[in-house]
């Protein structure tokens, strides 16, 4: 597993595939900076994944304010990288008419 800078290391893990976490958890820090970029304060992040303690998510916050440029960057790839497995399980696993099917299976049970 991949740490980044010393500084960090105590609360931003990076793992094989190359997710970050906030460390300690399986927490993803995209989940942390999308939080708290939507309004949310650190404690309400804290409430949100009871996993988190304050110590962490202010230093996560901290971090990500003087690293913006970097986690954005994280977060873009991240974004990227989903939307991408997003297609390609819908080309795998064609959802139209699933919902249609279901019902009628139930309805006949």
């Amino acid at each position: 597993m991949a740490v980044l800078t010393d500084a960090i290391q105590d609360v931003i893990t990076i793992n094989d595939a190359g997710v970050w976490r906030v460390a300690g958890t399986r927490v993803s820090v995209d989940s942390v900076i999308y939080a708290f970029n939507e309004g949310a304060s650190p404690e309400e992040i804290v409430w949100r994944y009871d996993t988190l303690d304050l110590k962490k998510v202010y230093a996560l916050i901290n971090y990500y304010l003087h690293n913006r440029e970097e986690v954005d960057k994280y977060l873009a790839e991240s974004d990227k990288a989903k939307r991408k497995i997003h297609r390609q399980l819908d080309k795998d696993v064609p959802t139209a008419g699933l919902r249609e099917k279901l019902l009628t299976r139930r309805r006949r049970a």
